[in-house]
This record gives C-alpha cells, structure tokens and sequence, in this order.
C-alpha cells in the first residue's frame, strides 16, 4: 500500500513542489488547498473547513507523514499591523498546524511512526514589515520542538524547514526580475542566486524519509547561507 503524504497549501508554489517530491518519492500526495483541482478544497483559515477536510482525507486511512505549508502573509509595520490581521495569521499559520497534527496523531501512534514538517521560514529570526508573520513562523519551530520532546518515543519527528527568498509565481510578481530591489536581495544571498521551490522541497524530502529518525526538534534553514553572519542579522 502507498503510504500517503498530507500537504496543506499543496496547490502552488512550495507546496506544488513537496507534492511533486512526494510523488517521486513513492509516497502517494494528499493536498488541502482552497485553489485546484483534484484537491481536497478547504479554506485552511476556517477551523470546522479545516476538520472537515481532514476527515475527508483521513477516510482513505491513516496518514503518518504531514506537511505543515499553508501560510499567509500580511506585511507592514508594526503601527500599521491590525489585530484582523494578527487573527487571520495565527489562524493560518499556527492553529491549522496543530489542528492537522492532532488529526494525523492517533494514526501516527498507532503505527510506531511519523513525520511532522512545519514550513516556517527565515523570518522568523527576523525582518522588517512581518511583525506578525515572523511571530507565526518561530511559533511553527517551537511547536516543532516541543513535538520532537513529546513524540520521539512514539518513532514521531517534528521539524521545521525555513526557507529564504525564494523563486515563487508570488515573489516574481512583487519584485520584477531586473528591477534594483530584487538585485539587491540576489546580492544578499552568499550564494548568489534566489532559492527554488525545488530547493525547499529536497529538505522536506530529506525530513519525510523514514531513514531521517534520528533528526527531529531541528529547525533547516534553505537560504543560500542568509542565516550566517551579518547577512541573518
């Protein structure tokens, strides 16, 4: 039997790549998003939207590997940033990450087996305009950590991967490719080039692996080195 791969936000961009990953890998994706077809459709920021969908996608039997992806972004200044806002995030980015891993978690025990990956992102050690996305994003590694300590003797990994800039249709979209601002964050990457969405989905790989059992708590950074030094401050 295939074992199954649950990927919230799995219609685009990061998330399309970890399922096409998956898929590669032998591993059968199971995507929530609220776009796409052939998708369980859910808006992921509704809670009783999110359990319905998690009870559709648990029919076809347990799931012992989860993605945590889906996730919003509602930037600006710390004056500027609203409580609707901060709701709204929270919701997307924590709350429907622990929501699915409650889910997937009895199956998960009953197999002696699992793997949690959170998307966080490296803004949560820091950027401007993302007051509340970077609260949300080092919540995602806590709650890796915490996981790891709660679950490792059950053969559960949590862990959390933090991506840098990456090469997404949204990154393209607000910040043309020649124009001096995406210069400039090219230029702050050591290695000289913006991440992909590939790149994000080879360490989820690596975390999703069964062979992967003794790396859990940790948080991968993929950002062409932007965490070291002064370029991470």
């Amino acid at each position: 039997m295939t074992e199954r791969v649950l990927i919230t936000g799995g219609a685009s961009g990061i998330g399309r790549a970890v399922a096409e990953r998956c898929r590669s890998e032998g591993y059968e994706p199971v995507v929530i998003d609220r776009e796409g077809e052939g998708f369980i459709r859910a808006d992921l920021s509704d809670p009783e939207q999110t359990a319905r969908a998690l009870e559709e996608a648990l029919r076809g039997g347990p799931i012992t590997r989860l993605v945590n992806n889906v996730g919003a972004v509602r930037p600006g200044p710390l004056e500027e940033q609203t409580l609707a806002d901060l709701d709204l995030v929270v919701s997307l980015n924590l709350r429907c990450t622990m929501q699915c891993a409650q889910a997937l978690l009895p199956g998960m025990k009953e197999a002696g087996f699992g793997r949690i990956v959170n998307m966080a992102s490296r803004a949560a050690l820091g950027k401007e305009l993302r007051t509340v996305y970077a609260a949300t994003k080092a919540g995602l590694i806590g709650m890796a950590k915490v996981w790891a300590l709660e679950l490792g003797e059950h053969g559960i990994t949590a862990n959390a991967v933090g991506p840098g800039p990456i090469r997404t249709e949204l990154f393209d979209r607000a910040n043309p490719h020649n124009s001096p601002r995406t210069r400039a964050i090219i230029e702050a990457v050591p290695v000289r080039r913006l991440g992909t969405p590939e790149d994000v989905a080879n360490a989820v790989a690596f975390l999703l692996d069964a062979r992967s059992g003794f790396v859990t708590g940790q948080a991968l950074y993929v950002c062409g080195g932007m965490t070291v030094g002064a370029a991470g401050a």
